[in-house]
């Protein structure tokens, strides 16, 4: 057996080996960890006159999946194709529970009754956040009430001829925008004419009618009570939703209203 004075230098150097390895081991920061996907449960509520819900419906289940962001769809295609409908889902005071976010592709412009229209706009006021897409706007245009169109966050009730727009980017910073190519020409869509933006909401970017040089809001986000709300008017034809710049802010601002860009 050696001495206890022949292994202390052995025992020096395998310390010393340890040690270096211990610091040879790479250690990863908090901001250098692999990103997890998103992932969020969302309610999308379609149907009513003038456009193919359907393809629109699988555009974005696609476009969300080609995005790496996991999406729990719960998917209520209901009113028929008309303009006026009272969906039964609404009935159920709990109708918005469960989701990050509901998406409003609807478009029912004759429907008028107030507290129907409550029953909606009230479970957003209490938080449920929300994406709201082109005919939303014109949705509850006949009603005397302004609830849905405070909710909204903007107010039309026409809108101009179909072109390729120019749209401006008016909020180049904010998270929804980065990215986003100032001066892009959408697909063939309608420009929406608004008469009123609501004092909780921001414009993110414009587009300028083609008969009265007046620019209108097209992205914009706006806060109803507890509820973040994301808003285009873009997304009339099929071909807006072949865009893959619109897919891109549809995704993003989905995410950003349900909290999770």
């Amino acid at each position: 057996m050696k001495p206890l004075s022949a292994l202390k230098p052995l025992s020096l150097l395998l310390t010393a080996c340890f040690a270096f390895q211990m610091m040879a081991v790479p250690v990863r920061s908090s901001a250098e960890q692999p990103a997890t996907k998103p992932s969020i449960k969302v309610l999308l509520i379609t149907g009513g006159c003038c456009h193919d819900y359907d393809f629109q419906t699988k555009a974005m289940q696609m476009a969300f999946k080609e995005r790496g962001v996991a999406v729990n769809w719960t998917v209520v295609n209901d009113g028929g194709n008309g303009t006026s409908a009272e969906i039964d889902l609404y009935k159920n005071p709990k109708w918005a529970e469960g989701f990050d976010v509901v998406i409003h592709n609807e478009c029912f412009a004759a429907t008028t009754n107030p507290e129907y229209i409550r029953s909606i706009t009230r479970s957003h006021h209490k938080g449920a956040n929300a994406v709201v897409i082109h005919c939303a706007m014109h949705t509850y245009r006949d009603a005397k009430i302004d609830d849905w169109r405070e909710f909204l966050g903007v107010t039309s009730r026409r809108h101009e001829h179909q072109s390729h727009y120019t749209v401006n980017v008016a909020a180049q910073n904010h998270a929804i925008m980065k990215g986003y190519p100032d001066g892009h020409k959408t697909a063939m869509d309608e420009l929406y004419v608004i008469e009123k933006q609501w004092p909780n909401m921001t414009v993110l970017a414009t587009s300028k009618s083609e008969k009265t040089d007046q620019s209108h809001p097209v992205f914009w986000t706006n806060q109803y009570g507890k509820a973040r709300v994301f808003g285009t008017t873009y997304g009339h034809s099929n071909e807006t939703f072949e865009d893959a710049v619109y897919l891109d802010t549809i995704v993003k601002g989905t995410l950003w209203a349900a909290g999770k860009l």
